[in-house]
């Protein structure tokens, strides 16, 4: 895709409008894959000024500090806060909850302040100045669930509603959602443990609330979610009638 480089940019006497910060789920899970390449085409369509960090993109240590181990985190957000300053990054996108919430709210602490957005919102920044175009059709129901990191911890609830809104489409609401929507069980450094014994697990008790919706597709705005509602839907041997998808790839396999 030819993905811009930060550096490299620079380097031409260059400065990229946004960082998309990609994310250690967007650059090595082969699932959240597909949403990074997505989410840079839908920015190359858009015509937007973007670069990533490539190599020099470290973690940004939440899993490490949400498990306890602070000076890791703190490692990891003081080089990444180098990095940022040394090309005086102003604007941050990402594709992850977690990778947003620490960047936002976490960093400014360590001397890294930067306005910071998940896709959700840049996706309804775009789509309201008409930067990328829907088809004028109406999109069959979806189901939408709300992750914990963008929901319940940072209040954004309605950008990723307007975002499916654009596609004409009726999202059914979980029986769990917004303030009271159910985690998909990976928050919290969740995603790197096993269960814990004598527990139902949390992600198969979400798939069936999105089985009993009655869509066919559920969009999430998480690459740890995503991991999570597919593993629960084939639990439920539903994978067959149920797509999972983010926010991104939807609107993509929409446009214009």
């Amino acid at each position: 895709m030819n993905v811009p480089i930060y550096n490299e940019v620079v380097a031409q006497g260059g400065q990229p409008e946004i960082l998309f910060w990609v994310g250690c789920a967007g650059s090595y899970d082969a699932r959240a894959q597909k949403i990074s390449r997505a989410f840079a085409e839908i920015l190359t369509r858009a015509g937007i000024s973007f670069a990533i960090l490539g190599e020099e993109e470290k973690c940004t240590g939440d899993p490490a500090r949400r498990a306890g181990n602070e000076f890791l985190f703190q490692i990891l957000a003081l080089q990444n806060i180098e990095t940022l300053n040394l090309y005086k990054v102003k604007k941050i996108v990402c594709t992850c909850p977690h990778c947003f919430n620490t960047l936002r709210n976490e960093y400014p602490a360590l001397g890294g302040t930067y306005e910071v957005l998940h896709h959700s919102q840049f996706l309804e920044q775009l789509l309201n100045d008409g930067l990328i175009k829907i088809h004028d059709t109406s999109t069959a129901p979806v189901t939408y669930h709300d992750s914990c990191y963008l929901g319940r911890i940072n209040g954004v609830y309605e950008a990723p509603r307007e975002v499916i809104g654009h596609l004409k489409t009726e999202i059914r609401e979980l029986k769990r959602s917004r303030k009271n929507g159910l985690c998909c069980g990976a928050g919290g450094a969740q995603m790197f443990k096993e269960d814990e014994p004598g527990h139902k697990r949390i992600n198969i008790e979400r798939a069936g609330e999105v089985v009993a919706s009655g869509s066919n597709k559920v969009v999430a705005n998480c690459p740890f979610c995503i991991t999570m509602l597919e593993d629960g839907i084939k639990s439920l041997d539903k994978q067959q009638e149920i797509m999972v998808l983010d926010l991104t790839e939807l609107i993509l396999e929409n446009c214009v």
